[in-house]
């Protein structure tokens, strides 16, 4: 199928306005849904509206999908939520205008070339977006969880040269930065080694300021080159 995250709503028009390919579609009456509060089961409809979410292009066209959704009634006495409106797994998501699969695009080209030069390179694909957009996304991201490697190397770099320095923490064996602390001082980075404890052999810059980091015996069990 071009379009499988539409299986799941009813498509009732597709044609092409202005260079742009629209797709009409209504979700299913009857299903009960959940209220994203209480988690209380409910088909009960308070009103339908529609919304406009931007998909990947398709034969050089971009696509805007009109979706027709339900609001409906929470029946639980106890929850806050009177009303919620339903989302489509693989289709909408909340306070979004864009598709998961048209987002996911959007991050990874925000996150390989940034603002201005994704935007230029989304404009071809058809998905046009301003680069503060993008940027809005990227920074949206969540950040990968922390973990330390085996062989760990510290070192000094200027945020603002002979003013201000900060610690970069690198992965020695894959040779890729682990992390970044704002400063550069020995409590940092013994306080960064007690939250992600596993380093076995830690390579340090020679300054004094790193000196009571870590030590050998120490409670992070690492040794200090």
């Amino acid at each position: 199928m071009v379009f499988p995250h539409l299986e799941a709503v009813l498509v009732e028009q597709v044609g092409v306005e202005e260079g742009v390919l629209r797709i009409a579609a209504r979700t299913r009456d009857g299903l009960a849904l959940s209220c994203p509060d209480c988690g209380t089961a409910s088909g009960r409809v308070h009103s339908r509206y529609r919304r406009r979410v931007a998909d990947v292009a398709v034969g050089g066209r971009p696509v805007v999908i009109e979706l027709t959704v339900r609001r409906l009634f929470c029946d639980a006495a106890s929850c806050p939520r009177r009303t919620f409106a339903e989302q489509v797994e693989g289709l909408t998501t909340r306070y979004c205008r864009y598709t998961p699969l048209l987002l996911g695009v959007l991050r990874a080209v925000g996150l390989a070339l940034a603002g201005s030069a994704g935007a230029r390179l989304l404009e071809v694909l058809q998905a046009v977006v301003s680069r503060v957009t993008l940027l809005s996304l990227v920074l949206a991201v969540p950040e990968p969880a922390v973990s330390c490697p085996r062989i760990l190397g510290v070192d000094e770099f200027a945020w603002k040269r002979s003013r201000r320095y900060g610690t970069v923490l690198v992965d020695v064996e894959n040779r890729t930065v682990v992390d970044v602390l704002p400063e550069q001082s020995a409590d940092s980075l013994a306080a960064w080694l007690e939250a992600h404890p596993g380093a076995e052999v830690i390579f340090r810059d020679r300054a004094n300021c790193y000196s009571d980091g870590a030590s050998p015996g120490s409670s992070t069990g690492s040794s200090m080159c």
